[in-house]
């Protein structure tokens, strides 16, 4: 199967996990889970979803628990975006070529997606079909992707340096913790659902912050060439 054909299928399966657990963990009664619905399920490229089904699938570990960990892993990264668009933020009123979840519906609502999305993030884990240790594996990777060490810390750095001239050593470190940290987060929970040993969780490692940080560079290129 070529690339794209099998980028299709991962999407197509990263999505039906997305819906499955909208149904689960996001009821339609709640505005902020429709707000949170909204942004999860308005699009995009789900490349950190793929990533986790393909390292699962190439190391042949379980297609189920994997699925399940590619949707709290995009649920954890639209939690990032919809905060990331706040007024107090990037303050963006367009996402994925629609209003932002605040400008749909208001701030406080975005926010309380926002959290609604990461906490659920983690009861999607919690209720994956996988052992003990696997489940426990992929909800560490989650949150070290994530936290302080991670993504927000990224993000942190991102805001401290928008006025300021970034050596390049520190804007490595940004785009290592911004973007690298839950690209990796997705590779070692695809490597926890198949069981990968610790040479291989490197190895995934090494590549994982690799693409991110061409992601983020291809990125900011982006911004710079579009305005």
């Amino acid at each position: 199967m070529d690339y794209a054909k099998q980028y299709q299928e991962y999407l197509a399966r990263a999505n039906q996990a997305l819906e499955k657990a909208c149904e689960t963990f996001l009821p339609e009664e709640s505005e902020v889970c429709r707000a949170a619905r909204y942004s999860l399920l308005g699009g995009g490229k789900r490349i950190r979803a793929v990533l986790v089904l393909a390292v699962c699938d190439m190391l042949n570990g379980s297609a189920e628990a994997a699925e399940q960990f590619a949707a709290a892993v995009e649920m954890l990264h639209c939690y990032s975006l919809i905060h990331d668009d706040l007024p107090c933020m990037d303050n963006d009123d367009l996402r994925r070529g629609k209003p932002s979840c605040h400008k749909a519906f208001g701030e406080s609502t975005a926010m309380l997606a926002g959290d609604v999305l990461l906490t659920e993030a983690f009861n999607v884990v919690a209720n994956a079909p996988a052992s003990p240790i696997v489940s426990v594996q992929a909800a560490k990777a989650l949150g070290a992707g994530a936290g302080s060490h991670g993504m927000v810390y990224g993000q942190e750095l991102d805001l401290k340096y928008e006025a300021l001239a970034a050596t390049e050593e520190q804007l490595r470190l940004i785009h290592r913790n911004k973007t690298g940290a839950l690209i990796n987060a997705a590779v070692q929970m695809g490597a926890a659902a198949a069981q990968a040993n610790e040479t291989q969780c490197k190895e995934l490692e090494d590549y994982a912050f690799g693409i991110g940080l061409v992601f983020q560079i291809v990125d900011d290129v982006l911004d710079v060439t579009s305005t």
